[in-house]
Parts: C-alpha cells; structure tokens; sequence
C-alpha cells in the first residue's frame, strides 16, 4: 500500500496545490484516504501530518475508512425534503441497517448525505456511485437494492466463487 502511495505522491507533487489532487488519487484508488498515508504525504510535501490531516477531515468528500462496494448519497437538500426525502431516508437507514456514515453488515452498501445532486426537478434522488435516480420512493429503493445485489451475487457466481 505505502508503495503506491509514494507513486501517487511522487506523480503529482510537482502540480500546483499538489494535496488536493493526491487526495482525490489515493481515495480513487483504494476507495478511501488510509490512516498510513498521511505521513507520506506530509513527508514528501513538506507539510505537517496535522496540515493534511486538516485537509481530508475539512472536505466531506474525503473517507478515511474504507466503504462497501456501493456508495448510496442521499440528497438532504431542500427539494428533495419536500418531495418526501425525510421519510426516503429513514426507509433507506432501516433497510441498510446502518445510519450516515455507516456500510451496511454484508460490506455492500455504505451510506452517505449529500446536499444536492443537482436533480431537483425529480425529487428525491439519490446517487449510487456514479448514477443518480430521480423520483425514489421505498418501493423504488428496494427494487434498486435487490437489482443490484442480485447483480453482485451472479457475476461472483459467474467467475466461480
């Protein structure tokens, strides 16, 4: 791991505001910021480990632990609430079995707010990794959650695992 943080960093610390870039890289490829990363990256940037510490706690983008296999973000934003978004999310809480922050027991699911997905139009939404859906309610959830566990389930099944 330390190895490819060293590239990541060595990769881009020339860029102006290098720390940002880096951070976006070493979340992009293990999905968070590790705890062990920060030190390289102070090291190698001649920055404190509190500096960078600041920066990945700063930006709610950042992760400093590792999340499920799909980020689901629920839009708190106020179009969203209005077309029903507080009743979504508390279904989507207890069918996850987690609350914000959390990844749900089987390590497919990890739940995070956001503030606005920019679908105001068809609220409420929520984006899965990179896909947003627009007009969910509890029923259109849980079909999207039972499509893509059973999705999951038969490409492992398919490599023979």
């Amino acid at each position: 791991m330390s190895v490819m943080i060293e590239r990541i960093v060595e990769g881009l610390k020339h860029k102006p505001g290098a720390l940002l870039p880096i951070l976006h890289s070493v979340q992009d490829h293990f999905g968070y910021i590790p705890e062990s990363s920060v030190p390289i990256i102070a090291e190698k940037l001649q920055l404190s480990r509190a500096e960078v510490h600041g920066v990945i706690s700063f930006y709610h983008h950042f992760r400093s632990h590792p999340v499920g296999c799909r980020v689901v973000h629920v839009c708190r934003a106020e179009a969203c609430q209005a077309m029903g978004g507080r009743t979504l999310e508390e279904h989507i809480k207890a069918r996850l079995g987690v609350d914000y922050h959390g990844t749900s027991s089987d390590n497919e699911f990890t739940l995070e707010p956001v503030y606005c997905l920019g679908n105001c139009a068809c609220a409420p939404s929520i984006r899965v990794n990179d896909d947003i859906h627009g007009r969910v309610t509890p029923q259109k959830f849980d079909r999207l959650v039972d499509e893509l566990t059973t999705t999951a389930l038969d490409f492992v099944q398919a490599k023979g695992h």
